[in-house]
């Protein structure tokens, strides 16, 4: 029996993606501007702290990416449907709602960066004087005509959506090698290694580590969408791990490169302008640059919005999976002029990152706990929707998990308070490590 509102994953697929598969997935998932643009971000560093910070955090979150991997491909479940043991059957809404959330989120992240390049290209054509580049006007057109292109790319169902993402990557790709080499050409290496941002835009390393944990984390709860259909545990975890790390570091390395190049020819650090599209202009890479980018936002928004139509889906399995893509898209794209209320992406975004890591990293942190210790690595899959079973716990909800999420989330809050955490191990890893451990003793008092 299901219980109201809730969604049974009987979706029993035949396994059918094979390490190559799932490593060209991972590369994919990185291998867009928001990667890019998040490496901008954290050039404020300078370059030395910004690999720092992408060469340590970036890999300790894949190892967790790796792990749901693995309980996707033993259970044959999506992350959210895996949240059922740990929060409940009907506390795993709240996981549910989050991802919605987040992952509508990154599109509108995603389409405000390729509103950046329309508003370019509109400029190119119309004349700066009708629309300045990044200007309100041509940022309000440029949101919306992408918006239309989402629209469009999600309604030609999964197969076209593999084959524009596999276009978009072998274009973005090809974009940052051009990007890099006309980089390396203007500015030497030694210029950008001694280059140090002003102090106005400051950004310390713990700051920097807590934005870059939560860009990570964000892909954990999407793992098992795409392992559970993996045909070993070799490409359910491997793979997924090696492929989003080489993604991150890539394009992450390439866009603190860009920005910090840009800076030294233009002897001015706007971390709001660290986006492909002002970068790309700022290099006088030219119009195909602009379009390559607002093609590739179109192919990694693809992934966004089936994660939040799918997460959509489950918690109103009424509304079907098609017209649930609509409604997120649609949102995702108002979602979009949320910076232009606010008056600034960059603060939009940093605020933005820091309630997922705030968020997701305790989320991430019991799940896991419970499946491979509480647990012991097995669920019962007969027992996600079933009223009065194994993980109903009190009226559906495990109170346990929402007690120490919520007691985790005002650790997390805390912690920002302290000085030496922001200025060096950032709040995230803490807190998860916090979150394991109260979730843990919780467990055992109950279990004895």
């Amino acid at each position: 029996m299901e219980s109201q509102g809730i969604k049974v994953d009987n979706d029993r697929h035949i396994a059918q993606m094979g390490f190559w598969d799932q490593l060209a997935t991972w590369i994919g998932a990185n291998a867009n501007n928001g990667t890019w643009y998040i490496g901008g971000v954290i050039a404020a560093l300078g370059l030395s702290g910004a690999l720092g910070v992408i060469l340590i955090s970036g890999p300790l979150a894949y190892v967790f990416l790796a792990l749901v991997g693995y309980m996707g491909y033993k259970m044959r479940a999506s992350t959210m449907n895996l949240m059922r043991p740990a929060f409940g059957v009907r506390g795993s809404i709240g996981p549910s709602l989050i991802n919605v959330v987040q992952f509508m989120g990154w599109a509108a992240v995603n389409t405000y960066i390729a509103a950046i390049s329309v508003s370019y290209l509109l400029a190119d054509i119309f004349g700066s004087t009708n629309f300045n580049p990044g200007g309100i006007k041509g940022m309000v057109v440029g949101v919306a005509i992408m918006g239309i292109l989402h629209l469009i790319s999600i309604s030609l169902g999964q197969k076209s959506i593999r084959l524009i993402e596999r276009i978009g990557i072998i274009l973005v790709i090809a974009l940052v090698i051009w990007e890099t080499i006309v980089v390396l050409r203007e500015v030497s290496l030694q210029q950008i290694l001694a280059w140090h941002a002003p102090t106005a835009a400051h950004l310390s390393f713990g700051t920097a580590i807590d934005v870059f944990a939560a860009f990570n984390l964000a892909w954990v709860t999407a793992a098992a969408d795409f392992t559970r259909f993996s045909k070993n545990k070799s490409s359910a975890t491997k793979a997924p791990f090696i492929g989003a790390t080489l993604g991150l570091y890539w394009f992450a390395i390439v866009g603190s490169l860009t920005t910090i190049a840009a800076a030294v020819s233009t002897n001015a650090f706007n971390p709001d302008s660290s986006d492909p599209s002002t970068v790309a202009s700022k290099l006088g890479l030219g119009v195909l640059a602009l379009i390559v980018i607002m093609l590739t936002s179109t192919t990694a928004n693809a992934v966004n919005l089936m994660a939040a139509g799918s997460a959509f889906n489950n918690i109103l399995p009424k509304i079907k999976l098609t017209p649930s893509l609509w409604i997120v898209t649609i949102i995702a794209t108002l979602m979009s002029f949320i910076p232009f209320i606010f008056g600034g992406f960059i603060n939009t975004f940093i605020w933005f990152l820091d309630m997922v890591g705030m968020i997701l990293g305790p989320e991430i942190a019991i799940l896991l706990v419970d499946f491979f210790f509480v647990r012991g690595k097995n669920y019962d899959t007969d027992q996600f929707s079933k009223i009065d079973g194994k993980y109903w716990y009190q009226a559906g909800f495990n109170v346990r998990a929402y007690i120490t999420w919520a007691i985790s989330i005002a650790v997390y809050f805390g912690l920002q308070q302290v000085t030496l955490v922001t200025d060096t191990v950032g709040s995230t890893w803490l807190t998860m490590l916090f979150a394991a451990g109260l979730y843990a003793v919780l467990s055992l008092k109950k279990a004895m």
